[in-house]
């Protein structure tokens, strides 16, 4: 998936910052050999002027002259890496360390992508989602169905089925998920199984609980002095390819953050960006608590997910006090 201007850019700067620590290092290792080993600076300059020499003509097209070029900076290279083990520093001491040497830390072989660039990428994204240590827990690798029977368990399998097509089938089919049930069901899990497969394969996931986002939009939108932190967060909330909002109806609901979580979906709805929604409230919770236009929405444009059971942490607590 594409990134933005702002996520290119720092994942850029990573590896400039690399390469400037590189010559750093490198260049104070060539003053200190310079100075520790005798004759090794001429040697230096009578590669670099035979350098030159080697450009003009290799321009000139004299091929035997340059062949006899070659043979001649080979045999004064070999002799710097004789006299940097002499000193006992071992011949690729003065060579490039690289943290990748596939792309040379540049993050591209050959126009295309690195595999450390598309590793990075992962990596900015999960920083970027609010996720990062919560999905070591949250993924389809730790999901359990051993808490469910009957009723619930089908819920439950039906939930986790519409996860995976979700996944499947985010690139190519528009869709939005609304988890709602009983406390403790797993609803949040589900979300997060969602975002960590999306991150792994490049997509950008922001989450936010619905105190959270509501709390951050509230005190930048009355803060003159945040208002490009504001610009920022709106793009984000926008612009990413998921947005996960958890424990909706926990937020302290008034008209404001009601027009704000309007704006919200209505926008990324006409953008065709994808929202995750988890809730403990009913459909009647739900449209007793907010607008007739935000139901609506919600109502409309989602897929409803119903999740019951037992409440699986409480479960877990007293496992953990039994012991």
């Amino acid at each position: 998936m594409p990134l933005t201007n702002s996520q290119y850019d720092t994942i850029i700067r990573t590896y400039e910052e690399q390469q400037l620590r590189e010559r750093n290092r490198r260049d104070e290792r060539i003053r200190q050999v310079n100075r520790q080993i005798k004759g090794y600076e001429k040697i230096s300059h009578e590669i670099a002027s035979l350098s030159v020499e080697h450009a003009r003509l290799l321009l000139d097209g004299d091929e035997s002259a340059l062949n006899r070029l070659k043979s001649s900076l080979l045999l004064l290279r070999k002799k710097q890496e004789e006299l940097l083990e002499e000193a006992g520093l071992g011949k690729d001491y003065l060579k490039p360390a690289y943290v990748c040497t596939l792309c040379r830390d540049t993050g591209y072989i050959n126009n295309r992508k690195c595999s450390c660039f598309k590793q990075k990428m992962i990596d900015l994204l999960y920083e970027q989602s609010n996720m990062k240590e919560l999905l070591e827990k949250q993924n389809f690798s730790r999901l359990s169905y051993e808490y469910y029977v009957g009723e619930d368990l089908s819920r439950f399998e039906k939930a986790v089925s519409t996860c995976h097509s979700f996944v499947k089938s985010f690139d190519s089919d528009y869709h939005n998920l609304f988890f709602y049930g009983t406390v403790g069901t797993g609803k949040s899990f589900l979300s997060g199984c969602i975002a960590k497969e999306l991150i792994d394969s490049g997509h950008s996931v922001i989450y936010f609980s619905a105190v959270a986002l509501f709390d951050r939009i509230s005190r930048h939108t009355f803060d003159y002095q945040a208002k490009d932190e504001l610009n920022d967060l709106y793009e984000d909330l926008y612009s990413c390819d998921l947005l996960i909002i958890d424990d909706l109806g926990t937020e302290v609901t008034n008209a404001f953050s009601s027009s704000q979580f309007f704006s919200c979906l209505n926008e990324r709805i006409l953008r065709k960006k994808s929202i995750i929604i988890s809730t403990n409230l009913s459909l009647q919770e739900l449209r007793d608590r907010y607008s007739d236009r935000i139901f609506s929405r919600i109502t409309s444009n989602f897929d409803l997910c119903k999740i019951t059971g037992p409440d699986i942490r409480m479960h877990k607590k007293r496992l953990t006090i039994r012991k």
